[in-house]
């Protein structure tokens, strides 16, 4: 059964949204270094087990134009961006932590609308403000636990980082979205835990390190693999937005997990959060087209209007042609609805 493209994207928020206060059990006795390292080692891991199990092949057909963006991605989103992420949750509170994850969706979607040229509109962006503001209500409850500006900061530079990483990753999300998310996963979790041989602060094999692993397989490896079949279906910046009720989640969490307070504010931030869904939800984006004759590869299935080619019916991957066409449809700035407005 094929999902509506907004359920991948809030799914990937749920199980990312629970990874801030899981976190803030695990950074106690990892270093920040080391736990994003291992988060990064067990989502390539929870992914190459899954390929293994359900005997899936890995499409590498990446352009040489490629690989920049994904070294890039990489960098910013598997490397820099959860290092940061670690080291400011070892002084706020998970709940705080959770609430300033609005900032991804925000950083996303104005990279997406400035250097990518992607249309928004204005439900769009009144959808857009009405989640953000939710996140504001919240931070501003005096019972919401200590607001550290250390701490904040790097997390601030965690968001716009992966925002960096998301806009990147959306230009190639139309390959093979596990083989992008396994690559991610090794190579910051390679990354990381070098840096963190280097320093000298890696832990001996333990608990600690067998549930960063899990956590990572869950938060990041099967959230980042949803996070990308969004992208290729919605773009960065809906996709982004729709990401926005990951904090809800995390600060949600933060009370079960962290035993934290949120203060008089959670019901106005409930309410304009649910409003911005709403929004979003309903958004209709229509108006006539033209698709220019393209030759390409990229993963697809034949049931979206543009793949009317004979071919089995489940997702793959092939070179085929898409002939040159004029129609109107519901759509987003997805890999085929990238045109100017």
């Amino acid at each position: 059964m094929r999902l509506h493209p907004a359920a991948y994207a809030v799914l990937s928020a749920v199980l990312f949204g629970l990874s801030p206060p899981l976190a803030k059990v695990l950074v106690r006795d990892l270093h920040p270094v080391a736990l994003a390292g291992y988060l990064y080692l067990g989502a390539f891991l929870g992914l190459l087990v899954c390929t293994v199990l359900y005997r899936r092949g890995l499409s590498t057909r990446l352009s040489r134009g490629d690989l920049p963006l994904l070294a890039g991605a990489v960098l910013a989103g598997g490397v820099a961006a959860p290092v940061l992420m670690m080291k400011g949750l070892s002084v706020v509170s998970g709940f705080v932590a959770s609430l300033l994850l609005n900032l991804e969706s925000v950083a996303t979607a104005l990279i997406a609308m400035a250097l990518f040229r992607e249309h928004a509109s204005r439900r769009f962006w009144a959808a857009l403000g009405l989640i953000c503001g939710g996140g504001v209500f919240l931070s501003w409850s005096p019972e919401g636990g200590a607001f550290e500006l250390t701490g904040a900061v790097l997390i601030v530079l965690a968001m716009l980082l992966w925002g960096v990483d998301n806009n990147l990753t959306g230009l190639i999300s139309d390959r093979d979205p596990v083989f992008i998310a396994m690559t991610k996963g090794l190579a910051g979790g390679a990354i990381s835990l070098g840096i963190g041989a280097y320093l000298g602060v890696l832990s001996p094999p333990g608990g600690g390190v067998v549930l960063a692993l899990l956590l990572g397989a869950l938060s990041y490896g099967a959230s980042l693999l949803l996070f990308i079949v969004a992208l290729q279906r919605l773009g960065a910046a809906r996709t982004g937005a729709y990401f926005s009720v990951a904090p809800f989640v995390g600060a949600a969490a933060s009370l079960v997990i962290l035993r934290e307070s949120p203060g008089w504010a959670v019901l106005p931030a409930v309410l304009a959060m649910a409003a911005g869904v709403l929004l979003l939800v309903g958004e209709r984006h229509e108006h006539p087209h033209r698709h220019a004759r393209t030759v390409h590869e990229h993963f697809h299935s034949h049931d979206d209007g543009h793949h009317l080619h004979p071919h089995e019916s489940r997702y793959h991957c092939h070179p085929h042609v898409h002939e040159e066409l004029v129609h109107s449809h519901p759509h987003c700035p997805d890999t085929h609805h990238r045109h100017c407005h």
